[in-house]
């Protein structure tokens, strides 16, 4: 018990606490270049966000909204400056590795979390009734289009706030300051377990990012997430009810 609890500590400290060493430094203008495309990219990607939570379940123009979405966060993202894939700390100790099975085991970790949780929800109508109607995306679309769509937007998020965001708020508060506005805009579809996640996703992935210096280990954990809630949390609401 006392090794797996060593090894637990290990791993934790190697995924979300200790930073790899790099340096992405960018000039002034860089910096403020990236700060004026990152807002920009903030303000049409909330109009965006607000329109394709008010298309009805079904409507085929949620297809459209939300990948319009995408490609706002990731367009934004890449014209902001150079983004990074990162490297992640290894058993050995060494940080030639990128951040793929440590990303792949904290979604799941995630992803486990918010299924035991989705147990106490499925039986609270109050908290229940707004993620099933987030759900009825799924429900009455295409699922595989669903997925498709949130694998995207899951990429497309990362890219631009773990990626142009963080890069443009700065090293000493990018994990509360991008959780923060992540959190914001998520609140805008209106459920409470939506903003809950995303504050709890966002710290995580955060962390990757600091620690990282990249976009990869984020992206891994969210796509893990995401889509693992898509296709597993119909079935947990619906056993528990």
């Amino acid at each position: 018990m006392r090794h797996a609890l060593t090894e637990l500590q290990r791993f934790f400290r190697a995924a979300l606490v200790v930073p790899v060493t790099r340096d992405h430094t960018e000039s002034d203008r860089a910096f403020k270049r990236r700060r004026l495309i990152a807002v920009v990219t903030l303000v049409v990607g909330l109009v965006l966000n607000a329109w394709a939570l008010r298309i009805p379940p079904g409507d085929g123009l949620f297809y459209i909204a939300t990948f319009a979405l995408a490609a706002v966060w990731a367009g934004g993202a890449f014209l902001s400056g150079p983004l990074h894939l990162g490297r992640a700390h290894t058993r050995s100790g060494s940080e030639r590795s990128r951040s793929v099975v440590q990303s792949l085991v904290l979604g799941l970790l995630l992803l486990a979390l918010f299924l035991v949780g989705a147990l106490v929800v499925a039986r609270i109508p109050v908290l229940r009734e707004p993620v099933d109607g987030l759900l009825d995306h799924a429900r009455f679309g295409s699922l595989p289009v669903v997925a498709v769509i949130t694998a995207v937007n899951g990429v497309a998020e990362e890219l631009f706030y773990r990626g142009a965001l963080f890069a443009a708020v700065g090293r000493r508060h990018a994990v509360l300051v991008t959780t923060i506005v992540y959190a914001v805009v998520c609140a805008a579809a209106g459920v409470p377990l939506l903003v809950l996640a995303a504050v709890l996703v966002g710290i995580v992935v955060g962390l990757q990012r600091r620690v990282t210096g990249g976009i990869l280990g984020p992206i891994v954990t969210h796509l893990t997430w995401s889509l693992g809630m898509l296709f597993l949390l119909p079935h947990v609401l619906a056993a528990a009810a």
